[in-house]
Parts: structure tokens; C-alpha cells; sequence
């Protein structure tokens, strides 16, 4: 029985020395529970909007003023046309624009109805469906109000319209996401594994006393993936216009050169993860947690990043899957280009650069 817990405590000290494991047998847990108790909500909650004026009269003010009182809204923007109302909602901000008619409160007062318009960014149908029953309901919370204060019989009935997804179809949705994710399962996280494999085997070594430099063996290692993982971007865009009607209103080409420097950032992630591992088992570990669960909850793929507290807003900007969904949603859905997803693009490109520098780095540490 001594030997027995002698063992015992010497397995003990055996975990406790390895902060790898440490950090999956506490931490996961931890950062698990809190992921996925603040992502997973069906509340709105500070959605931008816009308003187009056309009466700016006491009761629009006072609607407007209710609906950011709510707390469910943050009045990004006052336009000043319909022709402003597309850029907006293009720019990838604001997710709903309330227009109200002329003479809005007179109207309302000799007539006991006015013209309201809600438009909705259905690019996210469920998010837009959320936006415009929180925003039905606010407005007629005021009416009732409205109608016990003045003795009146008014009714506000607002005209709806969803823009970029008029049925409210759930592909429009989940298309964008499922290409981010496929692709950087694919390029990431086989590429670790493949170069994980290799250091784990002991052919790593022999590799680079052969006459290829070691960016040669890399890119060998890698090239196959860049080809796979873009035949499977292909794929699932053409599917999803086919099979799931989602529209291409923007450029082929754009979503086609947009996806392969998605692909080659993903790539160097899978080089990087590679470097910080020495089994497949690690790789495959890091490649699950860091990559899977992020591209899934904390990308805007299923929940909104809005909805989110903002200590974790803050977290999704060092997502690379999150610009990549903005542009995709951008180029296939509102047919924007270059102009209106550059900042993305170039977010895309700073990872790339950042993920290949810390693998050289750490590539030349390893060898030293």
C-alpha cells in the first residue's frame, strides 16, 4: 500500500510539473464555462441603427429616444436620403435602419396611423428578426402609452423589409461560416499534424540535413493543403449558390483571391502551432481548442459579436475567422467589393505576416 501511494503522489508531481497539462485540466474548464455562459444568448443588446427623418417632429423624437433608452440600441447614424440607406448597411455596422414617413406625428394625431418603415440586415436572419420584434414591441409599448395619456386610438403598424435575405433563410447564414471554418480546419490544423508528425517520427531531423532548405520542406509539406483546402472553398461556394440558392452578387474572382489569402494565413497559423508542439496529440489539441471553438462562438458565425460583454468583443478581434466571415458576407450577399472589405483584407494579411514570423522565430530557436 506505501508503494501504491508513493506512485500516486509521484503521478501527482508528474502532472503538477507539466503546465501543459495544468492548463487542460483547469483552464479548459474555466475558459469553457465562460465562453460559453456569456456567447450563447438570444438577447440584443447595443445593435447599431440608423434613422432616416423625413418628419423630425416631437413623436419621432420621442420613439427614437425610447428605442435607445431601451437599451437594446445605440443610434449610430442620422441619414439624410434612401440613397444612404445600402452604403450603410454595406459598411457591415449598422444592422437596421427605421424610416419615418412626412408629417409623422400630424398624421398620427388627424389620422391615427403614420407611415414607419423598419429595414433589417438579413444577412443574419435571426439577428434581424430579434432587431425587428424588439423594435415592434418598443413601438408599441409608446402607442399604447400614447394612446392612455391623449385618449386617442392610434396605431403604428410598422412596414417591414429585410434586405439581402428577404425569406429569412437560415444558408445565408451558416455558408459563410462553414467556409471559414472548413478552411482553417483543413489548412491549420493538418498542417500541424503533418509537421508535428514528422518531429514526433524523427524524420524532421533527417529532412533538414538533406540538400531542401528548410523553407523548401515547409512549403513542400504545405502545398498540398493550399490546393485541397482551395478546391474545398470552391466547393462550398458553389453549393451554396446551387444547392442552397445563396446569391454571388458580388465578384467570383474578389471571394476567390479573398479565400486563398485566408488560406495561406490559416497555413501559417498551422506552421506556428506546429513549431509550439512536439506530438500530434498536442497539435491536434491546440488546433481543436484554439481554432474550433473560437470559429464557431466567437466569430459571428452563429452568435452575434454584439451581443457579447465587451471584455469578449474585445477577444474576437484576434480572430482571424471573424474578418473573414465580414467579407464573405460582404461579397456574397451584399455584393460589395474591395472598397468596403479592405480593412478586413488587410487584418487577414497582418496575421499571415505575424503567424510566419513568430514560426520562423521559434523554427530557428528549435534548430539553434
Amino acid at each position: 500500500m506505501k508503494r501504491f501511494w508513493g506512485f500516486v503522489i509521484k503521478e501527482f508531481k508528474h502532472i503538477f510539473r507539466d503546465y501543459r497539462t495544468m492548463i487542460i485540466l483547469f483552464g479548459m474548464p474555466v475558459a469553457q464555462i465562460l465562453i460559453f455562459g456569456f456567447v450563447i444568448t438570444n438577447d440584443i443588446k447595443d445593435a447599431e441603427i440608423a434613422v432616416l427623418d423625413h418628419s423630425k417632429d416631437q413623436t419621432t423624437h420621442e420613439i427614437v429616444n425610447k428605442l435607445t433608452a431601451s437599451g437594446y440600441f445605440i443610434l449610430k447614424d442620422n441619414l439624410e436620403s434612401e440613397k444612404e440607406i445600402e452604403p450603410t448597411f454595406q459598411s457591415g455596422k449598422i444592422k437596421q435602419v427605421i424610416i419615418f414617413g412626412n408629417d409623422f406625428g400630424k398624421k398620427l394625431v388627424s389620422e391615427g396611423s403614420a407611415d414607419i418603415q423598419i429595414i433589417a440586415d438579413a444577412s443574419d436572419p435571426n439577428t434581424a428578426n430579434l432587431l425587428v420584434n424588439y423594435t415592434s414591441a418598443i413601438i408599441r409599448d409608446y402607442t399604447m402609452s400614447l394612446n392612455a395619456e391623449k385618449t386617442m386610438n392610434a396605431t403604428i403598424v410598422p412596414e417591414v423589409r429585410m434586405l439581402f435575405n428577404q425569406s429569412l433563410d437560415g444558408a445565408y447564414m451558416f455558408i459563410p461560416g462553414i467556409i471559414a471554418l472548413i478552411l482553417i480546419l483543413v489548412s491549420a490544423m493538418m498542417t500541424s499534424i503533418t509537421i508535428a508528425r514528422e518531429k514526433e517520427m524523427g524524420t524532421m531531423e533527417v529532412l533538414l540535413i538533406s540538400p531542401l532548405r528548410p523553407t523548401h520542406i515547409i512549403m513542400g509539406k504545405v502545398a498540398p493543403y493550399i490546393v485541397i483546402a482551395f478546391i474545398n472553398a470552391i466547393t462550398v461556394i458553389f453549393m451554396g449558390f446551387f444547392v442552397f440558392k445563396v446569391p454571388l452578387e458580388g465578384s467570383l474572382a474578389l471571394l476567390l483571391i479573398e479565400s486563398l489569402l485566408y488560406i495561406f494565413m490559416s497555413l501559417s497559423l498551422g506552421i506556428f502551432i506546429s513549431t509550439k508542439s512536439n506530438s500530434q496529440q498536442v497539435a491536434m489539441f491546440i488546433s481543436m481548442f484554439a481554432l474550433m471553438l473560437p470559429t464557431v462562438l466567437l466569430s459571428g458565425f452563429i452568435f452575434p459579436i454584439e451581443n457579447m460583454p465587451g471584455w469578449l468583443q474585445a477577444i474576437t478581434y484576434i480572430m482571424p475567422p471573424r474578418y473573414f466571415i465580414d467579407i464573405v458576407k460582404n461579397i456574397l450577399l451584399k455584393g460589395t467589393g474591395l472598397a468596403f472589405v479592405w480593412k478586413e483584407t488587410l487584418a487577414i494579411l497582418g496575421f499571415t505576416v505575424l503567424f510566419i514570423a513568430l514560426s520562423v522565430k521559434n523554427f530557428k530557436i528549435r534548430l539553434e
